[in-house]
């Protein structure tokens, strides 16, 4: 009997001593880490304990991991940060505050994206309901841009001046500071600049950002005066390569406006969309040096299916047009993660949260359409292989974060009484 307890106290401070040498819940191994916050590119291991970044260095060993991701060949960097999306789903109306909005979980992860930042598809009277439907719900991060106008997206439409309250945008935001990053303006058609000026004024009264989405251009609505009278540093101009608005001019030449704005300190953000990226427009301006500051894919069930299909789609793109991969990775994390005032994302931060995705580049012929339905051919496209949220493994494209089927330990399911 003696000895049995012996050898029982023996194998427990075996075990023990077992899990302590693995200190690691999560080790992504072998990998070229890219993480533009901390100027990291380079062969790096990523070590996971619980929901945070623990080490970042070369050559940790496997054996101190509980599970290993091989990454080998691929590229690791932090969650990809979506600040264009539309996700207000589920309440059966056609328009984005419905039937046009995607569930993000359904959605985010298989596209390398952690955090996906609703673009005003609900608006101030109806955001309560937006939160409860969607964003508590979800294992996506969802945050907001708040619509100034009152149900936001809706069939309504977004021309009611009565309906661009400043100060109940701001209230909103206020109570749910936790979410909401800005506030939004889109697809205003009327005369004047009731819609931006709403947007600004809640801005002010939070130190937000604003998103626009220009809407329509008038006599009295120029890209000039939005970018140079309106708009403040730190304010995001979406849709950049759209050429709605005269963003190209006539003469080929990038917009003197846009240029302008620039130097004030206005962000420029891809919004690719269904119907806002355009192949002469990206290419001009980006061969006269005008490039995005974050990539977005104005998410919806249009452009989903369409020419955008997804972030990693989008960030493939801005490659073909000749973007380094580090700029591309810059302007999908630590980029907008700024731009929405949320510096603890974006990075592989040791201590942070372990928000973390895998991408492949893949060398070949590929085609990528715009929103015309035109193709432009590339050689490279990003894959997402492994998306980790918190710790968690919620994408693996294939099995590279698994266990072999042979040596894997089944649950058997229990059987009805």
């Amino acid at each position: 009997m003696q000895a049995m307890l012996l050898r029982l106290i023996v194998g427990g401070c075996l075990l023990a001593l077992m899990v302590e040498a693995q200190p690691y819940t999560l080790l992504i191994k072998g990998g070229t880490v890219i993480d533009p916050k901390n100027r990291r590119n380079g062969r790096l291991d990523v070590a996971i304990t619980g929901n945070k970044i623990v080490k970042v260095a070369a050559n940790i060993p496997a054996d101190q991991a509980r599970r290993v991701a091989r990454a080998d060949g691929l590229y690791v960097v932090p969650g990809l940060i979506d600040m264009h999306a539309h996700v207000y789903a589920g309440t059966g109306v056609k328009a984005l505050t419905g039937d046009s909005s995607v569930y993000p979980d359904g959605f985010s992860f298989r596209s390398g994206c952690t955090t996906l930042v609703d673009a005003g598809s609900a608006g101030w009277r109806n955001f309560e309901d937006f939160r409860q439907r969607v964003i508590d719900r979800a294992q996506t991060r969802v945050l907001a841009f708040v619509n100034i106008v009152g149900n936001g997206m809706s069939p309504a439409g977004e021309d009611d001046s009565k309906e661009m309250l400043g100060e109940r945008a701001a209230a909103v935001a206020t109570k749910h500071k936790d979410i909401v990053v800005g506030f939004k303006t889109a697809h205003f058609a009327g005369e004047g600049w009731p819609s931006v000026d709403g947007a600004l004024a809640a801005g002010r009264a939070t130190g937000l950002p604003v998103m626009v989405d220009f809407g329509f251009l008038s006599l009295d609505r120029t890209l000039s005066t939005l970018l140079a009278d309106k708009l403040r540093p730190g304010d995001i101009y979406t849709h950049c390569y759209s050429g709605h608005r005269g963003e190209l001019g006539e003469d080929g030449k990038v917009n003197a406006a846009m240029l302008a704005g620039r130097k004030r300190g206005v962000l420029f953000d891809v919004g690719h969309g269904g119907g806002s990226f355009y192949w002469p427009v990206a290419a001009a301006l980006t061969q006269q040096g005008f490039w995005p500051d974050s990539i977005s894919t104005d998410l919806h069930t249009g452009s989903m299916n369409a020419g955008m299909k997804d972030m990693a789609n989008v960030m493939s793109k801005m490659l073909s047009l000749g973007a380094p991969l580090e700029q591309v990775i810059r302007q999908s994390t630590w980029s907008p993660a700024q731009f929405i005032k949320r510096p603890e994302l974006g990075h592989l931060d040791e201590g942070g949260e372990a928000d973390v995705t895998v991408l492949k580049l893949e060398t070949g012929d590929f085609g990528f359409l715009d929103s015309a339905g035109a193709v432009k051919k590339g050689t490279q496209r990003l894959v997402p292989e492994v998306t980790i949220k918190a710790g968690r493994v919620m994408w693996d494209l294939n099995g590279r974060a698994a266990t072999d089927w042979q040596s894997f330990k089944y649950q058997k399911r229990a059987s009805r009484p």
